[in-house]
């Protein structure tokens, strides 16, 4: 059974465990895709790297009827420094997940150990420009964080399309809690991040948390209260967002 609420603008959709959530936000997700290509010759998708989007990403890539040959694929963030076959890069993580599974017209990755960071910043933000994204597809840190906007480096109106971010630790721990990393220690404390606005700008944004360590970051982004204390929260304001939960992820929530 789902539940289905809506809070300010963000709809938010519940489902029982987080294979029948990645099942179900991959079919709204894939029909989206086919109605955007009905409607213009490419799509343009930012795809999220986390063990959260797993079941999301499995279901999407085996969805009948997507044309992949005209869909442009980006992706949120990457680390700063990690070694080129670092299977704990996000590019690497969704090059196994996604890229080389389906056809896709083209595949932009964010190249974290750029000789000059600053100018790839300015490279990746100028394909976005170029190909402003109709799809993003997200989840949401345990410090509230979207991307690698941690609470402290999160701006609303940041200047910037993509930025270099240095991580603070409940971030940093986050990605030893899902066995991305072995300690702490081995985890990069710097990234580029595509920042608030440059997400904020998909026409279609799709959302999804699952898990008992995310239910606090849940809670936080759906209290009403908008803050870069939570960054998540910015949503709420988002025309065409929808937030899929697991019963996991929505424990905290007074309403489920």
């Amino acid at each position: 059974m789902t539940s289905e609420f809506r809070v300010d603008n963000l709809g938010v959709r519940i489902y029982p465990d987080r294979v029948r959530m990645g099942r179900s936000a991959a079919e709204i997700v894939a029909e989206r895709i086919t109605q955007l290509l009905d409607k213009k010759q490419f799509v343009n998708i930012i795809f999220a790297a986390a063990p959260s989007q797993n079941e999301f990403l499995e279901s999407l890539i085996k969805s009948k009827g997507i044309d992949w040959g005209r869909i442009n694929a980006f992706h949120m963030d990457e680390y700063i420094g990690l070694p080129e076959n670092a299977p704990q890069k996000f590019g690497s993580f969704l090059k196994e997940k996604v890229f080389k599974h389906v056809p896709m017209n083209a595949v932009n990755y964010l190249d974290g150990n750029a000789a000059n960071p600053e100018a790839e910043c300015r490279r990746y933000a100028d394909l976005l420009s170029l190909y402003p994204p109709d799809i993003v597809c997200m989840g949401i840190g345990e410090n509230g964080h979207i991307a690698f906007n941690d609470p402290h480096v999160a701006d609303f109106n940041d200047p910037h399309q993509v930025k270099i971010v240095d991580l603070d630790e409940e971030c940093r721990q986050q990605q030893v809690n899902d066995s991305c990393f072995a300690t702490l220690d081995d985890v990069p404390t710097h990234a580029l991040t595509l920042t608030i606005p440059a997400l904020m700008a998909g026409k279609h944004i799709y959302c999804m948390v699952p898990g008992r360590n995310k239910a606090n970051a849940v809670k936080h982004t759906l209290s009403g209260c908008i803050s870069t204390k939570c960054p998540a929260s910015i949503l709420l304001k988002h025309p065409n967002a929808v937030l899929f939960l697991d019963k996991d992820s929505a424990s905290l929530l007074d309403r489920f």
